[in-house]
């Protein structure tokens, strides 16, 4: 598993979301971004799984809109990023979910996946 894998990537994003929920901390942008403070990801990759998070409904708050560009090409804009939020069904999949387990199992321990000013 490498650490730009799928389900690493979920294992950051959620447990960066879970640590601020349980802190009454509000989320960091920054921290949310395909370029950001917890991973660098490509712009397209990073939209596919943030789209997928909303879908299956374990993130709220941020949006995404499916727009068509001046070349025809499809495009997703996502927006409110700030006002993300772990849910309860996302909560589950973080603490329940094998593949999860598997992505932290990778990491060797939290500090290697979330930066040290980030753990909850």
């Amino acid at each position: 598993m490498a650490k730009d894998d799928y389900h690493v990537i979920v294992y950051q994003i959620l447990s960066y979301l879970y640590g601020q929920l349980k802190k009454g901390h509000p989320v960091d942008p920054n921290c949310l971004r395909n370029n950001g403070k917890l991973y660098t990801i490509p712009e397209a990759y990073w939209q596919y799984i943030i789209v997928n998070l909303l879908n299956a409904g374990y993130i709220c708050g941020v949006t995404a809109t499916s727009k068509i560009n001046i070349n025809d090409e499809r495009v997703i804009i996502i927006q409110n990023s700030e006002a993300t939020q772990i849910t309860p069904t996302g909560i589950e999949y973080l603490t329940e979910n094998s593949f999860l387990r598997k992505a932290a199992r990778f990491a060797g321990d939290v500090m290697s996946i979330v930066p040290f000013e980030l753990i909850p």
